[in-house]
């Protein structure tokens, strides 16, 4: 076994447990009001992870941005259309979904699948900064659509007192 398949493996069991682990934390931020913090640090966080580009080994070409930001937004979608929102003593929660840990377990697999299809052609490195890319770019555009339904609430807020 070669060592790409092995860093290929540990890293595919490592997006399921961060996957099991991102559906827990979204239970409990369920039960917590939608904030602007709340909105804005999670994409901040991650955002350090780009410093993986200052190394060539992780560069991606302007195709391979491409293709990782389509997915992104791709892939974005489905969170937005199901992440639904419900107001409770004048605040804005994310309501609790029974689809969200399959819709996330999904993205997972697919995941999966296709970083097992692009390791045939694509280096582990190039792969690791596709893979961020999109995740990043799916991230953001989900988070900004909550930020977009946290804004509207509160106008409506202010408009109702």
């Amino acid at each position: 076994m070669s060592i790409e398949s092995i860093l290929f493996t540990a890293a595919s069991i490592m997006a399921v447990i961060m996957g099991l682990i991102a559906v827990f934390v979204r239970q409990k931020a369920a039960k917590r009001p939608l904030t602007l913090p709340k909105i804005i640090i999670p994409p901040v966080m991650m955002s350090t992870g780009a410093l993986m580009y200052v190394f060539p080994y992780f560069r991606l070409t302007p195709f391979e941005i491409g293709e990782a930001i389509v997915m992104g937004l791709i892939f974005s979608i489905v969170l937005v259309v199901t992440t639904r929102y419900e107001e409770k003593d004048g605040r804005l929660y994310v309501r609790q979904s029974r689809m969200f840990p399959v819709i996330l377990i999904g993205l997972l697999v697919l995941r999966i699948i296709l970083k097992a299809i692009l390791s045939l052609s694509i280096s582990p490195g190039e792969i690791g900064g596709m893979f961020f890319l999109l995740a990043f770019v799916m991230i953001v555009v989900w988070r900004i659509s909550m930020f977009i339904h946290l804004q509207t609430f509160n106008k409506q807020q202010i408009k109702s007192l």
